[in-house]
């Protein structure tokens, strides 16, 4: 059996990890083995890059942040990811190289093609079978984060609302331009519903590869 890369992408209170739980539960339904990681903090060495680049109060340079990122994803990919897809694995995953062009790209208002060549060089060319892009509008997202009483300190969910409308005009757009992998999904329904959608898409990804 082949193994299958799916990612999970989205702003801020877009339902990422309440949508990973659920996919995993129905992919391991189907029988397939599945390693649910997420970028940074899928190592032990992406847990401390993700304490600095998202948990650290005070200003981090924009160029910084994003070589940060591109460093946890090196290494996540060669010790984690691609040995799980070798063993025929399904990799699932909250957050990728999308997320470093949507946040680093537009919301720090960096080049977002270079963003996109650093990313691709540090996880030496892998792309996902399929990207989920859980669409939510940010204001709806930012109301679900302020209901979460244990969630961290976030510097990206403090950015304010024009760095946020940035980031989601941005995954709309890396959709738009790459309609083989990304699978939009409206996340502002129960997640039972978008559960369902999302599923949708999974099985036709894995019917196509079969």
């Amino acid at each position: 059996m082949t193994g299958a890369f799916i990612t999970l992408e989205g702003g801020d209170g877009s339902g990422k990890s309440t949508q990973a739980g659920m996919l995993q539960a129905w992919l391991e339904g189907e029988g397939r083995t599945v390693v649910r990681t997420r970028e940074p903090g899928g190592t032990e060495l992406g847990v401390e890059i993700r304490r600095l680049v998202q948990h650290t109060e005070g200003h981090v340079a924009p160029r910084a942040e994003a070589l940060l990122y591109a460093a946890d994803r090196a290494h996540h990919v060669a010790t984690l990811v691609r040995p799980a897809l070798e063993r025929g694995e399904v990799v699932l995953q909250d957050r990728y190289l999308d997320s470093s062009v949507a946040y680093q790209g537009a919301g720090r208002e960096l080049d977002g093609g270079q963003i996109r060549d650093l990313s691709l060089w540090a996880a030496d060319g892998l792309l996902p079978d399929l990207t989920i892009l859980l669409d939510l509008d940010p204001a709806a997202g930012r109301e679900r984060m302020a209901a979460r009483e244990d969630a961290p300190y976030d510097r990206l969910e403090e950015a304010g609302e024009a760095f946020a409308l940035r980031v989601r005009q941005a995954y709309l757009e890396l959709a738009a331009a790459e309609p083989d992998r990304f699978a939009v999904v409206d996340a502002s329904g129960s997640p039972a519903d978008v559960h369902a959608r999302v599923v949708s898409h999974v099985r036709a990804m894995l019917d196509a590869d079969r």
